[in-house]
């Protein structure tokens, strides 16, 4: 019998759920549903994620070193950024805050905000990942030009070619002429920063000197290790994105770890489908297991039998809830969810299908449903045949 078992318990699996389809049909459908909700949030939650670091990095360096006080450029560090083959651009900038102001004229009133501002030269289009008529609008700036961020131009109400008077931080005056507008899709940038040429912004402020230098990266992940090898033996700050945007991205994480739980309890729900199910396969064969018993079936037997028989069912809409998952979205990927651009940083929610959480998701659906079926075969196994025959 010894031998034997593993093919009686495969055969009594089969003969139980060929005898309850419709029963066994709708806990596999529950399973499929939990799981394909579960893969498509993941995923859109993903491109969600993705396409707003995507905007946040278009007017935003990879990585940030800034001098513990100005100073001039560094030749030996531009030598070394030059020959770092994970650099793929650098910049030097000179950075500055100050109030932007629009004089009022004829018809139409003043305007004025604050704005960060940068004083970059033209290898600044290839730092930032901006719009290629953007780009050549940034490579292109002149003494006394400023490209505005576009929710900074309609705030201080600054159209292409008008002039705009600066009050930087050391109580400096100067007059812009706005040189054009870029836009990013991330409202804060777009309302906050406002480029000029680096030679403007080092005469307003009566300096040689720089702030720093801005890079961008061939891999963005690896910016904290880059800016680290490059400012161990020298007086700079390394400031990468993900320390920058570091509560956006915990923000982000955080949503994606409560929209799996909170959709992750359909799994759950579904599998006390499987427990409901083998429950009541168990008092239906409670006879029939303790003939097995009597005829020298042992508890492993019959533990196995209705452990297979949840495996089964968790395993049928396991598949068919990744089938349908990726269904949706590759559904999603072909016509993207539109977005209010207003309110959020991107217009339409772009999908990103990650084999780490499909990994997840089946792990755990497959563990959660062998659980569900452990208290019933376990029920089953304990039967006693002298009992139950008497």
């Amino acid at each position: 019998m010894a031998r034997t078992s593993p093919d009686l318990a495969w055969t009594l699996a089969r003969a139980h759920l060929s005898r309850r389809r419709t029963q066994n049909l709708l806990t596999v459908l529950g399973i499929a549903v939990g799981v394909m909700v579960l893969i498509a949030a993941l995923s859109l939650t993903n491109g969600f994620t993705r396409a707003l670091v995507d905007a946040t990095l278009r007017a935003s360096p990879h990585l940030s070193l800034t001098a513990f006080s100005p100073a001039p450029r560094d030749p030996a560090l531009e030598a070394e950024m030059r020959a770092d083959s994970r650099v793929l651009a650098f910049v030097p900038f000179l950075g500055d805050k100050g109030l932007l102001t629009r004089p009022a004229t004829q018809g139409r009133p003043a305007g004025v905000d604050f704005a960060t501002l940068f004083g970059v030269t033209p290898e600044a289009a290839q730092v930032l990942h901006l719009a290629p008529e953007e780009s050549t609008l940034l490579r292109t700036l002149g003494p006394g030009e400023v490209l505005l961020g576009s929710a900074l131009a309609r705030s201080v109400g600054a159209f292409t070619g008008d002039e705009v008077r600066l009050l930087n931080s050391t109580q400096r005056r100067t007059a812009l002429r706005v040189k054009g507008v870029f836009n990013t899709g991330n409202y804060l940038i777009d309302s906050g920063y406002a480029f000029t040429s680096l030679g403007t912004l080092q005469k307003l402020q009566d300096t040689g000197n720089i702030t720093g230098y801005q890079l961008r990266l061939r891999d963005p992940d690896a910016a904290p290790g880059v800016g680290n090898d490059l400012t161990r033996v020298r007086p700079y700050a390394s400031l990468p994105w993900q320390s920058l945007y570091g509560t956006l991205l915990d923000q982000l994480a955080l949503q994606k770890r409560v929209i799996a739980f909170v959709v992750f309890l359909i799994v759950i729900v579904a599998a006390f489908g499987i427990a409901n199910v083998l429950t009541l396969a168990v008092f239906e064969k409670t006879q029939e297991i303790a003939i097995l018993r009597a005829i020298g079936a042992t508890r492993p037997v019959i533990l196995r039998t209705f452990l297979i028989e949840g495996a089964l069912l968790g395993l049928g809409g396991l598949l068919l809830g990744n089938l349908l998952g990726l269904g949706i979205s590759a559904y999603f990927t072909v016509r993207p969810f539109q977005l209010p651009g207003d309110l959020y940083f991107i217009t339409a929610l772009p999908v990103e299908v990650r084999w780490t959480d499909l990994l997840w998701v089946n792990a755990v659906g497959l563990g959660t449903t062998l659980l569900a079926a452990l208290i019933p075969a376990r029920r089953a196994a304990g039967v006693e045949p002298a009992r139950i025959i008497r």
